[in-house]
């Protein structure tokens, strides 16, 4: 089967995000005064084949916890469906 993984990758609340800050720094510049924060991160598309869904998941565990994501300084989730067709 064939599946589709949105993976999401972030700081961690306690870590300080640079690119956040000038991100907000830039809105805050640009006149939109009611930006309080802005925690910038990573969003990823992942085409992937697996047996089953719980396999597809598995791996994508294992992908976000070795290569994708730092598990020190950043959190990660995904979302996984299957491509018909």
């Amino acid at each position: 089967m064939n599946y589709l993984a949105k993976v999401y990758v972030t700081l961690k609340p306690t870590v300080n995000d640079p690119q956040g800050l000038t991100i907000k720094g830039g809105l805050l510049s640009l006149g939109f005064g009611s930006v309080q924060e802005v925690r910038a991160g990573k969003y990823m598309e992942i085409r992937l084949n697996g047996a089953s869904l719980n396999e597809a998941k598995e791996q994508l565990q294992a992908m976000c916890h070795q290569l994708l994501a730092n598990p020190v300084i950043e959190d990660y989730r995904f979302e996984v469906e299957e491509i018909r067709g």
